[in-house]
């Protein structure tokens, strides 16, 4: 749901100076077989276990699967990755899978079923306290079946694959600590095409491995550098200082010319208002339906993501095919909005804003402060409001502070972490919060009725038309009485350099993204 992002001093020059000669090659058109990316996000958290490519695309790891597609506009099909082939039903909600051979880690130790075992046992461990805990949750046990197969128990019929996407580590590198403090955060051991050759808080710089069980890459070297500030990010790629790097929509156009690309990757990615359960207004549920119909959703697409992305009124896009809900869209009509909010008591006051019962209709609106999208999502929203006689204060702030103020502020929030399964897209966004929930699950805590039934029926659910027919129910039923706003699907937006390289096309990516997506989630598979 969130990046922490610690800026890290004289990043922004680092990238500039540390990347000179790679720049060189690249504006020279050389056949440098090194590729230098400007990264949004902080280097390091290379613990699988933790979340680090969750959704099986890492140049350090493989998961038993991982996602394949020529396209953004579908969601992929899972390949066999570590997992020699497709799943064998074993038995009512029980697969078997049977697990490449001759596969190493990175350190030279051999890969097998006890290292499958070990890393989804870490991440159901309290003591490990993984941030990805919940998106493992169906997985009821794993065993070893020998050493070349294990056996999956899941409380679902639905195919096991979303939820084995996961980077495996070798047992031995599992600890008995939080994940959080792991020598793999910074020291990654995985099966995956590359291997960390240097670490420093603002470069990455990674080497291909010849001993790879697939295909070694022919892109040899690849440098990551910490670059937080958009602004700087871009004129990194301007001035030719780096060869890709990713932007907000804002930014991409200002990067193209002649020598510089742009692509845009269709995502599942929604950006969304979170909204209190400690304000009397939002707790209103005819207030979150008002604020629902009362925002221009296709205006935010073409102002804020200045057209990269498409409106979002609940976290199920049309990706998902027949288990979209055409009827369940939240249309922009101002004049329902309003009669909404004066049939539920919600009348303007001397200052025109709404009040009932001497509470007003007015509310804290946080967002990181370091995320410009986020910012501008923000302001777009609070105006939109205004004429709904509502008051949005927005405000940028830390995540340490959101972390503490969900119980009495709206939140500017994106999911989709976990897009390559429509259960793990809706469950935890939708869903009366557990126990377990992370604090970004529904963190107000409203569901419609009977809505928490018809989540874990569904996610029970084998694939097919009766799986598809109770989502379109689901999205119906939060309509009437939607939790939060959801406003937008994102677009992710690249800048790259043309190296002569033939590139895998985009897929359609999670909440992730960053250079380890775009036009180099595939990079092993590039070739001259």
């Amino acid at each position: 749901m969130k990046r922490r992002v610690v800026v890290a001093i004289g990043a922004a020059a680092a990238l500039l100076a540390g990347c000179s000669t790679a720049a060189n090659d690249s504006a020279t058109g050389s056949s440098s077989d090194q590729i230098v990316l400007a990264e949004g996000y902080e280097l390091g958290g290379y613990n699988p276990v933790n979340g680090y490519g969750e959704t099986g695309v890492s140049p350090f790891y493989d998961g038993l699967y991982r996602p394949s597609a020529d396209t953004d506009s579908v969601v992929p099909e899972l390949a066999p990755a570590l997992a020699e082939r497709e799943p064998e039903p074993a038995g009512p909600n029980w697969w078997r899978i049977f697990l490449r051979t001759g596969v190493a880690f990175s350190d030279g130790s051999a890969f097998d079923s006890a290292d499958v075992v070990a890393t989804y046992a870490a991440v159901r461990d309290p003591e490990v306290a993984s941030e990805i805990s919940t998106s493992v949750a169906p997985i009821v046990a794993i065993t070893a079946d020998g050493p070349d197969s294990v056996t999956v128990e899941l409380t679902t019929a639905a195919n096991p694959k979303p939820y084995l996407l996961l980077g495996i580590l070798p047992s031995e590198k599992i600890e008995a600590k939080p994940a959080a403090d792991w020598a793999v955060n910074t020291a990654p051991v995985g099966t995956g095409p590359y291997r960390l050759d240097s670490l420093r808080p603002d470069q990455a710089v990674l080497v291909a491995r010849d001993d790879y069980w697939g295909q070694p890459a022919q892109v040899k070297r690849l440098v990551y550098t910490y670059a937080p500030d958009d602004n700087a990010r871009a004129q990194s790629m301007v001035s030719g200082s780096v060869d890709g790097t990713n932007l907000p929509p804002r930014l991409i156009d200002s990067v193209k010319t002649d020598e510089v690309q742009t692509v845009a990757a269709e995502s599942a990615d929604w950006r969304g208002i979170a909204l209190p359960a400690g304000n009397p207004f939002t707790a209103d549920v005819a207030a979150r339906l008002a604020m629902n119909l009362g925002v221009d959703r296709e205006a935010m697409v073409r102002d804020v993501l200045v057209g990269y992305g498409r409106p979002a009124s609940t976290p199920v896009a049309q990706a998902y095919g027949d288990a979209y809900n055409a009827q369940a869209q939240f249309t922009f009509d101002i004049d329902r909005a309003r009669s909404l909010l004066d049939e539920a008591g919600w009348r303007p006051g001397g200052d025109e804003i709404r009040e009932k019962d001497g509470a007003r209709a007015s509310f804290e609106l946080l967002y990181n402060a370091q995320d410009t999208l986020r910012r501008d999502l923000a302001v777009a929203y609070s105006a939109a409001m205004k004429p709904l006689g509502v008051e949005v204060r927005p405000r940028g702030t830390s995540w340490d502070e959101i972390d503490t103020r969900f119980g009495d502020s709206a939140v500017v929030l994106g999911g989709g972490s976990t897009p390559y399964s429509i259960d793990s897209q809706v469950y935890d966004t939708l869903h009366t919060r557990v126990p377990d929930s992370s604090p970004y699950s529904n963190p107000g805590n409203f569901t419609a009725p009977g809505l928490d039934e018809m989540l874990e029926k569904a996610s029970r659910s084998a694939s097919g038309p009766a799986k598809d027919t109770l989502y379109r129910d689901i999205q119906t039923a939060y309509a009437a009485a939607p939790s939060h706003i959801f406003l937008v699907f994102l677009d992710h937006t690249y800048g790259y350099r043309d190296l002569g390289w033939q590139q895998s096309a985009p897929i359609m990516e999670p909440h992730a993204h960053g250079v380890s997506w775009g036009p180099w989630w595939n990079l092993q598979a590039w070739k001259r």
